[in-house]
């Protein structure tokens, strides 16, 4: 199964039209404390596995990290597990660089 990716800017449109999907930041808790997007929910890709459930299989998944290699490893174990989910390209970092410039990069 293909994971799919999302642009920043597809994800900013999602966000300012208030579609209904989930936001998930998989980066470690520093990264999280460091910079977020807003909104999402929090879950390490480390803890994925055994959290899992605490996810909705009815809503798409937006899964991003730092750069784009973790949030393409954790919607591909989503994917495989049922749920609707994609990576967001270029992760928070592209976030930074395209979109939200308050968002400190790291």
């Amino acid at each position: 199964m293909q994971v799919k990716e999302i642009s920043v800017q597809e994800l900013k449109k999602l966000l300012v039209e208030k579609t209904d999907f989930v936001l998930l930041d998989c980066r470690t808790r520093t990264e999280n404390e460091i910079a977020r997007i807003g909104g999402e929910v929090f879950i390490p890709v480390h803890e994925l596995v055994h959290r899992i459930s605490e996810l909705d299989k009815k809503k798409p998944i937006v899964v991003y990290c730092h750069h784009g290699a973790r949030s393409m490893f954790a919607a591909a174990m989503l994917l495989h597990s049922g749920f609707k989910a994609q990576s967001l390209c270029g992760g928070i970092d592209a976030w930074s660089a395209e979109i939200d410039n308050s968002v400190p990069r790291y």
